[in-house]
């Protein structure tokens, strides 16, 4: 379906990726994962047309229908949920678009090629399809502006211009960001079902894992493959470091011997063999490379906390008749870690900026500790001066960050931890990637020293290494934590019990992590589901065995009047074709034609209900 060969791309001297190659067959799944920074989102334009690059060939199957997902994609705030599904740039809304043209135009000029491409594309149910995938998105206001969704809901009316065209090739960028942990998870499982190809990039392991079933690798701009998923790939990766790791010993050791050779005399050397003397630079260049594995370990002590950090007392919060919180009570204990979860417009991000005094309380109080020193990591990210120097960023804010025991690191050694090498310090802001943006902005929280971090979203736009660090960092961080995210790996590993925002003002307080949370509430759900599933079928039956003789009249009725429709409906579609219609008559058939269709699929549902009694 594509292939990627001996592809190049730099910016200036940022080299991102040289000589890639792979390729993509039909029903392959496979995820993209890379340092922030490395160029996965670039690539990924240049897949899609959006981006030049420096050599290689993107080839495509002739006539395959290719569906895009930008990470943060953009609409007119102004058009309505079902106009920005019509602005998709599709094969559909083309032959629609075409359609509207001639009808418009009044002549008949290519309007019968039109009508066989609208029959060809089944644009007639263009619109009812769209609504459909919306519905099952939870979008169902489809005249509402687009400037009035969430970042959630513009991501799903995105994901639903990305499936309406039935691609066979879907490429993705971070498709989890912004989203609810349900509609994840319908997405999860929509995508491993579909025999759709798929090519994404998101920092969601547990996604990863249950769709992907090959994963490449860009690291030091060369690209790695690995058939298998994500658990898999962990496994094969560390292979590849260790070996990697040994190679790099051995040159070193050989390049001890060929330098000792190297230095003799001039004079002998002139006999030597020009390929022995290439062949040392390139072991030289071999035996520079830096070993993968760091070893590392941050813990950072975090400034002394009491033993009181928050009491809430009957905080009640409401937007007009949407309610955040009714009569909350909760005592938040030391060293406690918590997660927050919840669709999106529940409240979770209001509640913690109520927590920290950027929003006001309705009814009720928060009463802090005065050991507390919060530091905040907004999902709405920080604005920097683009004229900056990232380790400029971090040393306004402090120079050193005390670990305890006497151990310090300095702002340019933290910065290190966080994947900022020396040279990448001294790059001004504007020169990094949105990801990078993203783990600076985490790092001037993290080097503040807080002993209470309410993480809001964290997981937005970070590669998984990055993440990973994170984690390791939260495990030991010697103080309290709050976090709201979708990311349940990342929950499961950093937090030790939820909050669950459920909508209305309830709240829930679940003992665990996401993945038991998920557990326990399928098999509280199962016994009830199966109870209203199964009751009215015995209900049914005892009831109901065979039809009225009213309803008996009306399925009667209903064959026939499903017939006489299908004669219109083709007898109308001859007459568009036939070229003797005006504007005016052309205008009233399409319209009749989408009518006839909307009351055949109303009609067939009820025959198809009273058939079963028959």
């Amino acid at each position: 379906m594509l292939q990627i060969d001996s592809l190049s791309k730099s910016f200036g001297d940022l080299v991102l990726f040289r000589d890639i190659s792979f390729g993509i067959a039909e029903g392959d799944k496979m995820g993209l994962i890379a340092k922030n920074g490395a160029g996965k989102t670039t690539l990924l334009n240049i897949i899609a047309g959006r981006e030049p690059y420096d050599a290689g060939r993107v080839v495509f199957r002739n006539g395959i229908r290719v569906a895009y997902l930008e990470q943060s994609p953009q609409f007119d705030p102004d058009l309505t949920v079902l106009e920005a599904c019509f602005q998709t740039d599709n094969e559909t809304v083309k032959v629609i678009a075409r359609y509207e043209e001639i009808i418009a135009s009044g002549t008949q000029d290519g309007l019968d090629d039109i009508l066989a491409q609208m029959d060809l594309h089944k644009a007639w149910d263009y619109e009812q399809n769209i609504k459909q995938i919306l519905g099952r998105l939870k979008i169902t206001r489809f005249n509402q502006k687009i400037g009035e969704l969430s970042g959630g809901q513009i991501k799903r009316v995105a994901m639903a211009n990305a499936l309406i065209g039935d691609p066979e090739l879907l490429i993705l960028d971070e498709p989890t960001n912004h989203l609810d942990l349900d509609m994840v998870e319908w997405i999860e499982d929509y995508l491993s079902r579909s025999t759709i190809s798929l090519l994404m990039v998101t920092h969601d392991r547990y996604f990863l894992d249950r769709v992907c079933s090959q994963i490449i690798e860009i690291d030091g701009s060369q690209l790695f493959s690995y058939k298998g998923n994500y658990s898999f790939f962990l496994e094969k990766r560390d292979e590849r470091a260790a070996s990697q790791t040994a190679e790099i010993d051995r040159a070193r050791n050989l390049l001890r011997k060929e330098l000792e050779w190297m230095r003799r005399q001039p004079q002998a050397r002139g006999t030597k063999a020009k390929s022995r003397i290439d062949a040392f630079y390139l072991l030289e260049e071999k035996a520079r490379q830096q070993k993968q594995a760091q070893n590392l370990k941050l813990e950072a002590k975090g400034s002394y906390i009491g033993n009181k950090i928050f009491e809430a007392e009957h905080v009640g919060k409401r937007f007009g008749d949407t309610v955040i919180t009714r009569d909350f009570n909760y005592i938040f204990t030391r060293f406690e870690k918590m997660g927050i979860v919840g669709n999106n417009g529940s409240g979770k991000s209001t509640f913690v900026k109520m927590l920290l005094g950027l929003e006001p309380l309705d009814e009720g109080r928060f009463d802090i500790g005065e050991t507390v020193n919060f530091g905040y990591y907004s999902q709405d990210g920080l604005e920097f001066d683009a004229q900056t120097k990232v380790l400029d960023v971090v040393q306004n804010i402090a120079e050193v960050i005390d670990l305890g025991n006497g151990n310090r690191l300095t702002a340019s050694q933290f910065l290190q931890y966080f994947l900022f090498p020396p040279e990448k310090q001294h790059n001004f802001v504007y020169k990094l990637s949105g990801g990078e943006k993203r783990r600076l902005y985490l790092c001037t929280v993290l080097i503040k020293n807080p002993n209470f971090l309410v993480l809001d979203e964290p997981t937005n736009d970070l590669d998984i290494v990055t993440l990973n660090i994170l984690e390791d960092y939260l495990s030991s961080f010697k103080g309290c934590l709050i976090v709201v995210s979708h990311d349940r790996y990342f929950m499961d590993k950093v937090v030790d019990h939820l909050l669950v925002f459920e909508g209305g003002g309830e709240i829930k307080d679940f003992p665990g992590n996401y993945t038991q949370y998920r557990k326990s509430s399928v098999k509280t759900e199962e016994p009830a589901t199966v109870r209203q599933e199964t009751a009215p079928k015995k209900a049914k039956t005892a009831e109901k065995t065979k039809l009225t003789f009213k309803e008996q009249r009306e399925f009667a009725q209903l064959e026939d009047e499903i017939a006489s429709m299908e004669d219109e409906k083709m007898a109308l579609t001859q007459s568009l074709s036939s070229g003797r219609l005006g504007a005016e008559e052309l205008v009233t058939a399409s319209n009749r034609i989408a009518e006839l269709m909307g009351l055949i699929d109303e009609k067939t549902a009820r025959w198809l209900e009273l058939s079963e009694y028959c």
